[in-house]
């Protein structure tokens, strides 16, 4: 009796065990990389403050050759850049603390007023890219996958490899003499029209994403004007990621078309159109998800070029008006937001893969 009673105990530990361990990993997978962001972040600003003291004082690099002698030691004793670079390091890393990034040295703003002003504007650029990306480089990942090592293959490889070696100004460039100088479909430049900024600008509350302000007014003429001047840029900076999500998906699918339950499947005379469609095309998104944060930086970095050329003003085409002018304090608050934006950015999407594919958390 003993033994019959004490053997589904023994059987019921280990599963239990087994149950304990698995959320176990789940939670210290999550707060290792939680715990990550504040060193992340910690070394990027640090690494953005040495980088912009090794020409100099920002009140010498951005006014040097506009004021005298006296004036300008006058300016960088205000600022406080006559003082030892450990007590500015210190000084610096209490303001970010406290939401203070600085005044502008050639505008006289506080940096933080331009971070909200023109934040939203990358942030939808770069949420435009993202759909191009999913819209273009998912499903001809599939398609070159079902055609594996045909003509359509070998046909969107090639795509594959165009779009991520391009350089993003050059593909902006291209668009822009297409679609705007020869066809005239599309804007040139610019976030909407001068009529559309002023109507948005008297919405109540507005938030500075062109598409949530153009709905607010209610005039289906701005919502279609804003939305034509995201096209060229979306395009231009989505097919940089495109190419990437194309490759993956393709070696992806490819990969899971020759596992046990695919082949069994087939078996039964499943269609090889269906198998790539029902049984292929989920697992394929898994390393799609794990790389979006890698991705997120690529956009934030690939938004300086396509804000500059598509005149978007956004946080990268300020950040390259403030390099112009070796505002270096603006360049330093702009640069701290975008390292955090990344750190959480990835912090999110190694979440998601965590609770998407257990694999992801040992």
């Amino acid at each position: 009796m003993t033994t019959v009673a004490t053997a589904p105990e023994a059987k019921t530990r280990p599963n239990a065990r087994k149950r304990s361990s698995s959320g176990g990993g789940l939670g210290r997978y999550l707060l290792v990389r939680f715990l990550l962001i504040v060193p992340t972040i910690f070394i990027l600003v640090t690494m953005v403050f040495v980088l912009m003291r090794t020409t100099g004082d920002p009140i010498t690099a951005s006014l040097g050759g506009r004021l005298g002698p006296e004036q300008l030691a006058e300016r960088i004793h205000e600022a406080g850049y006559d003082r030892p670079i450990v007590v500015q390091y210190l000084e610096y890393l209490g303001q970010i603390l406290s939401g203070d990034f600085g005044m502008t040295i050639s505008t006289n703003r506080p940096v933080l007023e331009v971070l909200t002003s023109y934040g939203p504007a990358t942030f939808e650029l770069a949420f435009y890219a993202l759909i191009v990306a999913f819209l273009v480089g998912i499903p001809l990942g599939m398609v070159a996958a079902y055609f594996r090592d045909k003509a359509p293959d070998a046909f969107f490889r090639v795509f594959a490899i165009l779009c991520y070696a391009t350089p993003v100004f050059f593909a902006g460039l291209l668009l822009k003499l297409v679609f705007s100088v020869w066809l005239g479909w599309l804007p040139v430049a610019g976030r909407a029209t001068t009529g559309s900024e002023l109507q948005m600008q008297l919405v109540p509350g507005r938030s500075g994403f062109y598409t949530i302000d153009a709905i607010q007014t209610g005039d289906p003429a701005v919502v279609v004007d804003v939305l034509s001047h995201a096209v060229l840029p979306g395009i231009a900076l989505g097919l940089l990621t495109a190419g990437v999500f194309l490759r993956l998906v393709r070696t992806n699918v490819i990969g899971t078309l020759s596992t046990d339950y695919v082949d069994a499947a087939r078996s039964r005379g499943v269609s090889e159109f269906r198998l790539v469609r029902k049984h292929a095309y989920r697992p394929a998104l898994i390393p799609i998800i794990t790389v979006i944060g890698l991705q997120i930086a690529v956009l934030l970095g690939g938004a300086v070029l396509t804000e500059t050329t598509f005149e978007w003003k956004g946080l990268g085409f300020m950040l390259s008006e403030f390099l112009k002018a070796r505002d270096f304090v603006a360049v330093q608050g702009i640069v701290a937001l975008l390292a955090v934006i990344v750190a959480i950015t990835n912090f999110i999407v190694d979440v998601i893969a965590a609770l998407i594919d257990p694999r992801v958390r040992y």
